[in-house]
């Protein structure tokens, strides 16, 4: 089963990470989806599948009120990101959903309607919890045409989406990178192949080096912390991608 980890607090500030699940059935890509809470209100990013929906929401329940939730953030519009939105949104049917205007009339296949999305410019836009504002950071092409990372500049934490995703043997669980070579590795074929343009990969790595990162959170696989993340940056910026894997 999956359960709730706590990977950064502040008072009332928190981010819980929904972590990668041992158990779950081989046909399965494993996620990672993070609940950010400020003052008894919460964002979840990609909130994942119609299968790991009681997973995911009996590890929330583990760490915070779920009816706290005041809106999901989709990456970008795969099954593993968003296809659980029609058990949420029974959950509360009033609950929006904060994502690329390019899949406004896409994602509603998986369920909601014209008043559950908000869309997002290509620029980015804020997004306020509480009295925190998130920025929605432009990452298209990386590897979806309209895909966004979301920055948390308080707790300096970047959910990375796909971008950072390695798809470690089953029986390595850590939250935290503690292999930087050994995850990056695992990381190549992946990026090499999902990623499709080296002019948008070099745009997005110029855009978050302004950025202060503590820790990049992608959808898939461990966190990068402190000098991780900019050696992550380094890494991807000169890695080759938009190529068939070898």
């Amino acid at each position: 089963m999956k359960r709730a980890k706590l990977i950064f607090q502040e008072g009332n500030h928190t981010w819980h990470v929904i972590a990668r699940d041992p158990q779950k059935p081989n046909y399965l890509i494993d996620t990672n989806e993070y609940l950010i809470s400020y003052n008894n209100q919460s964002i979840l990013t990609d909130p994942g599948g119609l299968e790991i929906f009681p997973s995911v929401f009996a590890a929330i329940c583990s760490a915070k009120n779920p009816e706290e939730i005041v809106a999901i953030f989709a990456s970008h519009q795969d099954p593993d990101i968003i296809s659980s939105l029609s058990l949420w949104l029974e959950f509360n049917p009033a609950l929006p959903c904060y994502l690329s205007w390019l899949w406004m009339e896409f994602i509603p296949h998986f369920g909601g309607n014209e008043d559950t999305f908000v869309a997002i410019p290509d620029q980015g836009i804020a997004i306020p919890l509480n009295d925190l504002t998130l920025q929605a950071i432009p990452a298209h092409y990386l590897h979806s045409s309209g895909n966004f990372n979301l920055y948390d500049p308080i707790a300096k934490i970047l959910f990375s989406g796909d971008i950072g995703a390695a798809l470690l043997p089953h029986d390595e669980t850590d939250v935290y990178v503690r292999d930087f070579d050994k995850v990056v590795k695992a990381a190549e074929g992946f990026h090499r192949r999902w990623m499709g343009s080296n002019d948008a990969k070099l745009a997005w790595c110029e855009r978050v080096s302004k950025l202060h990162i503590d820790m990049m959170c992608p959808q898939h696989g461990a966190i990068f912390q402190g000098k991780d993340v900019e050696r992550f940056i380094n890494w991807f910026s000169e890695l080759k991608v938009g190529v068939l894997r070898t």
